[in-house]
């Protein structure tokens, strides 16, 4: 062991952030009224998606976007960028109009994102993996009056548009021959393919007057009941992310005692392998945005494959790569995994659901450049609240970091009536400039969320005396039996220590009397094998008798996950109807 891991920390958080922070550092903070409540904000943070859009394009050639065999150029990025604006502009849009994006990850995506978001449009993405009724639903909610698609799910709303009455034109890309209609128009007729986008005319995006507190996107939240609403997010909740990460990065040195080292132009180009849809705030906001902003290189899939991805990181160089941490425990364990060159490696970062204390171990044996990482937020908080990473996780596992220094945690009551004290579990509420103006069109909701500058995150948490944070459940997934609290991730992490499990989830079995129990989905790790009884039991060893699953099914995959990487336990809870706990 080092003398400099021996001293760790070397500094409190509180102390590096103040350090970080102080005037005239990069990542200054100051206090501004933002809707009457005053909010500490990054000073030096762009002021605008636009604004990221003409950074990008001071990296010229170096390759911004991969897909497949397509490599697009930030230059090239940026003409596609301002061709599309120009198009959409002149077709009417305007600051405030919205325009749907609906596509897999494709370069196409964050051309329209940016195009859209530099008119000063409210730019809507919509869940590709939604149906033909649920993306209908977004379009008519959000009111939108373009639409930029992919051919699959222009395939699911082509019978639709007609109940969209606010939908004037919808650009579908990548698609074969479209119906005779002025409303649908091929996208490749605005930008050819980008294979083509370098030669595209050099033009300005049009000048229009934007600022940080206009609205910029409307992401839909993936609620368990109902329909999904819309959070409102402004140009200053996005960005504040692009602070945000450079921040976790370099507390991470003076933590250690180290002096965070300068930006080098020299530098090898940073690339991640993004494993997570554009569609998701942590996609968009967490990696689109700030990669654009600092010059990094996205690697895309279309879908997950260990294998596909041990070739990418080995052909492109990829730096960081992650997701969930069922995809960590694959880049890890499958058996191909040494026949690639994977040492290009140095952040392997996860999120969305918990992981297991053994896992950020592996990570640092198997990848000795890569430090662990992982985080917390919610689509409404713009993705980034929380980071934690390198040494701080080592040591704290179970923990998703300290807050972001301009922004504030609390832990109150589950009837929101009082604040609790250091180590208590109530519902967690955050407070910073990255929190959305609440929902769109639901005032309602808004007003049930949202107070005075904080929103109530619905997790049940707890703080610690340094300001980790620690999620024990989402308070409404909080199971009791009989009058007993289960707090499901709590038995969930007991699971992930036994050395079979990758994944699991507990969930409530209905009960005649005691009202419900807690049953279990687990899936093994390859090759590795283990019963219903000798899980009980390692539970049972572990935890009071009224925690330990009833029930215990094994699942053949990775647990089914909504588009933010957590698992549907709703779908899960449909296993136990055909295997119910006994009475």
């Amino acid at each position: 062991m080092t003398d400099t891991a021996k001293a760790w920390p070397a500094m409190s958080i509180a102390q590096a952030h103040a350090l970080l922070t102080q005037p005239g550092s990069p990542f200054e903070m100051e206090t501004l009224t933002i809707r009457g409540v005053p909010t500490r904000v990054w000073k030096n943070a762009p002021p605008t998606l636009r604004a990221v859009a003409e950074i990008g394009r001071g990296y010229g050639d170096k390759v911004f976007l991969v897909h497949e065999d397509e490599r697009v150029t930030f230059e090239a990025f940026h003409r596609a960028v301002a061709t599309l604006a120009r198009r959409l502009a002149a077709m009417g849009v305007v600051k405030g109009d919205r325009v749907a994006v609906i596509m897999r990850n494709i370069p196409e995506w964050p051309v329209a994102f940016y195009a859209a978001a530099s008119l000063g449009a409210i730019v809507t993405p919509l869940n590709a993996w939604w149906t033909g009724p649920e993306l209908k639903y977004g379009l008519v909610d959000s009111g939108s009056k373009i639409a930029l698609v992919d051919a699959e799910r222009f395939e699911r709303i082509a019978e639709l548009l007609d109940e969209c009455p606010d939908l004037e034109t919808v650009f579908v890309t990548r698609a074969g021959e479209l119906p005779a209609s002025e409303r649908v128009r091929p996208l490749e007729e605005v930008l050819g393919s980008p294979t083509t986008w370098a030669a595209l005319e050099d033009v300005s995006i049009p000048d229009v007057d934007i600022v940080p507190e206009d609205d910029a996107t409307i992401f839909y939240t993936s609620g368990t009941t109902g329909n999904p609403k819309g959070a409102l997010g402004t140009q200053r909740n996005i960005n504040s992310n692009i602070m945000a990460s450079g921040c976790a990065a370099a507390r991470s040195f003076l933590r250690r005692g180290e002096a965070p080292p300068a930006p080098d132009p020299t530098a090898p180009q940073r690339a991640i392998l993004i494993s997570v849809p554009f569609f998701h705030a942590t996609g968009c906001f967490a990696i689109l945005n700030p990669t654009l902003f600092s010059g990094g290189k996205i690697v895309m899939m279309r879908r997950w494959d260990p294998v596909r991805a041990f070739e990418l990181i080995e052909r492109e160089r990829v730096t960081a790569a992650g997701g969930v941490p069922t995809i960590a425990w694959q880049l890890i364990e499958h058996p191909l995994r040494k026949n690639y060159d994977l040492s290009s490696l140095e952040s392997v970062s996860y999120g969305g659901a918990p992981s297991a204390p053994e896992l950020v171990r592996l990570i640092k044996e198997t990848f000795p450049k890569s430090a662990p990482g992982n985080g917390w937020g919610m689509t409404e908080t713009s993705a980034t609240a929380t980071t934690h990473s390198a040494e701080d996780y080592e040591h704290r596992p179970d923990s998703c970091g300290p807050a972001v220094p301009v922004t504030d945690l609390k832990i109150m009551s589950v009837e929101g009536d009082r604040e609790l004290p250091v180590g208590q579990v109530g519902e967690l509420w955050c407070k910073g400039p990255q929190v959305v103006k609440g929902y769109w069109h639901k005032p309602e909701a808004t007003a049930a969320t949202f107070v005075d500058g904080w929103v109530k995150t619905g997790d049940l948490a707890r703080l610690d005396e340094e300001g980790f944070c620690y999620i024990i459940d989402r308070a409404k997934d909080m199971l009791i039996r009989g009058g007993e609290n289960i707090y499901c991730i709590e038995v969930e992490n007991v699971l992930y220590d036994h050395p079979s499990v990758m994944d699991a989830a507990l969930v409530g079995i209905p009960h005649k009397t005691l009202g419900e129990e807690p049953g279990a989905v687990v899936t093994l790790r390859p090759g590795t094998h283990a019963t219903e009884q000798e899980l009980r039991d390692f539970v049972a060893q572990r935890l009071a008798a009224f925690k330990v699953p009833v029930k215990i099914i094994f699942w053949p995959e990775t647990l089914p996950r909504n588009a933010n990487g957590k698992i549907v336990k709703s779908e899960l809870r449909k296993l136990f109807v055909e295997a119910p706990a006994s009475a």
